[in-house]
């Protein structure tokens, strides 16, 4: 089983919405049983919350169905449970790394890594645009599926 965690600032917006971005493609496919797939946070700052309702909105709007989600930070024995921690730009990556230490195990990407053009994820609670969010976020997921389908042979 392949598990993978999404991480953003907060774990209401990008993270989230990756998750279940993802959980749907993994569906689509029917290989949703070779996978665990969850969300966390860098900061404290969201802890307990759900999905903010843009996102809601937009997952909705895209017929991407999502559970009840409450936000909570990642934490260091996440990197030894998880095979990809997946974040949503730079900022995030390196406060992953301040909370699991050093990546020996190449397990830390950018979602959009995969991408020919790596970029970040913009933050939609700032710019207000999920629209933006989830095309960078089904891009980033679509590609990371199929890196992952080639290197496991699924």
């Amino acid at each position: 089983m392949v598990k993978i965690l999404f991480v953003c600032l907060g774990n209401i917006c990008r993270s989230p919405m990756a998750e279940f971005v993802f959980k749907e493609l993994v569906k689509r496919e029917k290989i949703e049983n070779k996978f665990y797939i969850s969300s966390a946070a860098t900061s404290t700052e969201e802890i307990g919350n759900d999905i903010h309702y843009g996102t809601k909105n937009k997952l909705d709007k895209m017929n991407i169905p999502y559970d009840y989600h409450r936000a909570r930070q990642i934490k260091k024995e996440d990197y030894e449970k998880y095979d990809f921690i997946i974040g949503m730009e730079d900022d995030n990556l390196l406060a992953i790394k301040r909370i699991v230490g050093e990546d020996k195990e190449r397990k830390i990407y950018k979602l959009l890594y995969f991408s020919p053009n790596v970029r970040d994820i913009a933050d939609p609670w700032y710019t207000g645009n999920f629209d933006k969010t989830y095309d960078d976020v089904l891009e980033g997921c679509t590609l990371l599926l199929e890196h992952i389908k080639k290197i496991y042979n699924i």
